[in-house]
C-alpha cells in the first residue's frame, strides 16, 4: 500500500446519475480509470437532491423510477497524480463540475485486518 499523508489534493467531480461513458455509468467508468491509474482511492457519493447550471432541481422520489440524482466522486492523492488523469477525466465528461483543493491527510491505512 502506498502511503498518502501530508499535503495532498482533493478532486471532487460533480455529475448526474444518468451520465454515461461508452454505455456505462460515468461514475463507474471514472472509478475504474482511477483504480487503473493507481490513485490512492476514490469514493462515489449519491446525493438526494441538487441542481446545476440549468437550475432544475433533481430529487429522489419513491415512486419515480428514472431520476438524475447528483453524484459526487472524491479522490485524494498527490498533485502530480491528480494532474496526470485530469485530461482523460475532462475528455470523458460532457458536462458537470470538477474542483480541486489542497487538503492535509492525517491518516490513511487499510484499517484492521479481519
Amino acid at each position: 500500500m502506498r502511503r498518502v499523508e501530508g499535503e495532498q489534493v482533493l478532486m471532487r467531480i460533480f455529475l448526474g446519475q444518468t451520465d454515461r461513458w461508452e454505455r456505462k455509468p460515468l461514475y463507474m467508468a471514472l472509478l475504474e480509470l482511477f483504480r487503473s491509474k493507481g490513485l490512492a482511492g476514490a469514493t462515489v457519493v449519491q446525493g438526494v437532491a441538487g441542481f446545476g447550471p440549468t437550475s432544475i432541481v433533481h430529487e429522489a422520489h419513491v415512486l419515480r423510477l428514472s431520476q438524475d440524482l447528483p453524484i459526487v466522486i472524491e479522490v485524494v492523492d498527490a498533485q502530480d497524480r491528480i494532474d496526470a488523469v485530469l485530461t482523460e477525466v475532462d475528455r470523458m465528461m460532457s458536462g458537470g463540475l470538477i474542483t480541486l483543493e489542497k487538503v492535509r491527510v492525517v491518516r490513511y491505512d487499510r484499517g484492521a485486518e479481519r
